[in-house]
């Protein structure tokens, strides 16, 4: 075991460097302490292959001979210590002056090679609402009064997504149409959104699937989660407004999201723990969203980043801006309570199945994780570096979010990039 803590080991020890030298590179997203899961494909017409990505290559675990499992979701049902285990048994063939330097080598890919997809089949998803200062800023834009609903503090809210339109990070969509209602008008239209957003999420993949009518006590919860990825739910704000009382989003949500390819595993991220714990004023949580473990370790320190590329940065070949920062620590739930709650009632979450965190803000006004946050509801304009500006998303604009954790002692492990652009409406038939 590792001397850092009780629940990191050997595959967690900074010193650790692998045989591949791109994995070796400061600020890497891909160490060897990291080893994220997700899937590849050579061609179109291919299949897919479950591979870790390390550096800037990916392992395919078949050719690897670590795994005799074809399909992602198989793995992910996985008992924890099996997938410990493997871990483990990956770390160990990557590590400099491995015996399995030869064969490991014929099962890398270079990701610049090869299509990274979804990193698993997408079964349902569930969409939280676990940033305080997401939903009071929001809040105060048609409540200044009271901010926040009477529920919030008590139960995890979330909504049923649309889990068929999940895309992967870098593929485009069309600006959506929809119903608007305009204060001063009598009657809806339909329109394209000019209102339309991004929502900086975390996603949290489930692997252990639960019988239907069997809760999930909050003890074992962290038994059935895979892995986190970065999730950008995308809004038609002006859709919204119109259509989600009195049962929640709809048309405003479901034409995409976007995700980032890589899972990164709760065990690589045992490094980046930290404890949990609500203002004392605030009601605590209910038994059953209670754990001693949970108070100990159940918030997860991970730093995030949204960048905005528009059109005329691509074509001269700028990067982009980057809008804010926030931490998926600052989440007034746990991933943990998320899933106690969601099945509490029966609920039977499987393999594959998808749950995001809501919109992760920060506390101070710049840390709004959307821009309805940023640009006050739109009333205020944000300047960019080339002097263009926004209040909502344009044609042409690319959204990429990022992520990372650093802990002194510990390597740095990052999340990759979801990224997605914004294409023209289409034609209503």
């Amino acid at each position: 075991m590792s001397r850092y803590t009780q629940t990191t080991d050997d595959t967690h020890e900074p010193a650790l460097r692998s045989w591949l030298d791109s994995a070796n590179v400061c600020e890497c997203d891909f160490p060897i302490q990291n080893l994220p899961f997700g899937r590849f494909r050579q061609s179109e017409d291919s299949e897919w292959s479950i591979g870790v990505a390390i550096g800037d290559q990916v392992l395919d675990l078949r050719k690897a001979a670590l795994v005799d499992i074809s399909a992602m979701n198989e793995l992910m049902q996985l008992p924890a210590r099996t997938r410990k285990a493997l871990r483990a048994a990956i770390s160990r063939g990557l590590a400099f002056g491995s015996a399995q330097e030869g064969s490991f080598r014929t099962a890398l890919r270079p990701m610049s090679d090869v299509e990274l997809g979804l990193p698993c089949e997408i079964g349902d998803y569930t969409d939280f609402y676990t940033s305080i200062y997401h939903a009071t800023t929001v809040g105060k834009q048609f409540r200044p009064e009271n901010p926040l609903l009477p529920n919030y503090k008590w139960v995890p809210i979330g909504y049923h997504g649309r889990g068929s339109s999940i895309l992967p990070s870098g593929r485009e969509f069309h600006r959506p149409r929809g119903q608007i209602k305009e204060p001063s008008k009598d009657a809806p239209v339909l329109a394209a959104s000019t209102r339309l957003d991004y929502e900086l999420e975390i996603g949290i993949f489930i692997g252990r699937p639960n019988p239907l009518g069997e809760p999930i006590p909050i003890e074992s919860a962290e038994e059935h989660i895979f892995g986190l990825t970065l999730f950008n739910d995308w809004s038609a704000r002006d859709l919204q407004p119109w259509e989600y009382q009195p049962l929640g989003p709809f048309l405003s949500k479901n034409f995409a999201s976007s995700v980032s390819p890589w899972m990164v595993t709760l065990d690589a991220l045992e490094p980046f723990r930290k404890p949990f714990a609500r203002p004392v004023d605030d009601p605590q949580p209910l038994p059953y969203l209670d754990s001693s473990a949970n108070r100990a370790r159940g918030a997860i320190d991970v730093d995030l980043e949204v960048w905005l590329q528009t059109e005329k940065m691509r074509a001269a070949g700028y990067p982009g801006d980057r809008l804010m920062r926030s931490n998926f620590a600052d989440a007034y739930w746990t991933a943990a309570q998320l899933v106690a709650h969601h099945t509490v009632n029966g609920c039977n979450l499987i393999q594959g199945d998808l749950l995001g965190s809501g919109t992760l803000s920060g506390a101070a006004p710049e840390q709004g994780g959307s821009l309805l946050e940023l640009s006050d509801g739109g009333k205020k304009k944000i300047s960019l570096s080339n002097s263009e500006t926004r209040t909502f998303l344009l044609d042409g604009d690319t959204v990429i979010l990022r992520g990372s954790c650093e802990r002194d002692g510990f390597a740095r492990i990052g999340f990759g990039e979801c990224r997605g652009t914004v294409l023209p409406p289409r034609s209503v038939p």
